[in-house]
């Protein structure tokens, strides 16, 4: 199935893929609504349209146009001392990831990816439980959780259990938990742009094409997402996070591509 008028020459997707396809661009539209570990389903998705390294450029650019929607909506709510902690130790986490990612087996590192994500459900369930004043406050936290942060999102996109993690363990409240992630992401987004531009070569020309015509599809996912945050209280609102974590790295653990 090639897309009318040929605007898109070097694609040729089924019926199914289109489905697919626009059935994520919605998902990574509502993630950056709020409903932040739910984009974790697109990786299975594009992976199994396009492969697992390309999925990751053909992802990006997508991300991006959902992070502009997501700082211009939610800009009034970020914490910037958290992002101040987190943001030099994310671009460390990129350029790691980007210079040794080549010799990682996709598959393999995905698995790996999920299971690491799952164990640090473990640790935000911890933290939880524990009193305020007992929340880890040391820099090797805040600078941890943003390697993992920043190597993750490079390799798989799969960043978002682990910056959950931090701004749920410092009790972050859901307006300020979701401009404050816009804005991690928007610019950890950018920082990985070149990298995937003329490192790895996976955002080209062609996929920016695909990228565009999806737009609309993001947008409404995004608006829908709003509207879906705006019905959860606090405490509803961190358990869907914490479930969606779960749900969408089991998913990632038990992709068989």
């Amino acid at each position: 199935m090639s897309f009318p008028g040929s605007l898109l020459p070097a694609y040729s997707l089924s019926p199914l893929q289109w489905v697919l396809l626009i059935l994520a661009a919605a998902i990574i539209g509502m993630s950056k609504a709020g409903i932040g570990s739910i984009s974790i389903i697109t990786v299975s998705i594009l992976a199994w349209i396009f492969g697992s390294r390309a999925s990751t450029g053909m992802v990006l650019p997508m991300l991006i146009f959902a992070d502009i929607l997501a700082v211009k909506h939610y800009k009034r709510h970020a914490l910037w001392e958290h992002l101040v902690k987190l943001l030099p130790w994310i671009a460390a986490g990129v350029v790691f990831a980007a210079v040794f990612g080549h010799l990682i087996n996709d598959r393999v590192f995905k698995q790996l990816m999920a299971a690491i994500i799952l164990v640090s459900l473990a640790a935000l369930i911890y933290y939880e439980k524990r009193p305020l004043a007992s929340v880890p406050d040391h820099w090797l936290f805040a600078g941890s959780m943003g390697l993992l942060t920043g190597f993750t999102s490079m390799i798989g996109n799969l960043a978002g259990g682990f910056s959950n993690v931090y701004f749920i363990s410092m009790r972050v409240l859901k307006n300020s938990f979701i401009g404050t992630a816009a804005w991690m992401f928007f610019l950890l987004n950018l920082f990985k742009l070149p990298f995937h531009i003329w490192v790895w070569k996976t955002v080209t020309p062609s996929t920016f094409k695909l990228n565009l015509v999806l737009v609309p599809v993001i947008a409404g996912g995004f608006y829908l997402g709003v509207f879906l945050v705006r019905k959860l209280n606090e405490k509803g609102f961190r358990e869907v996070i914490l479930w969606l974590t779960i749900g969408s790295s089991l998913l990632v653990l038990f992709d068989l591509r």
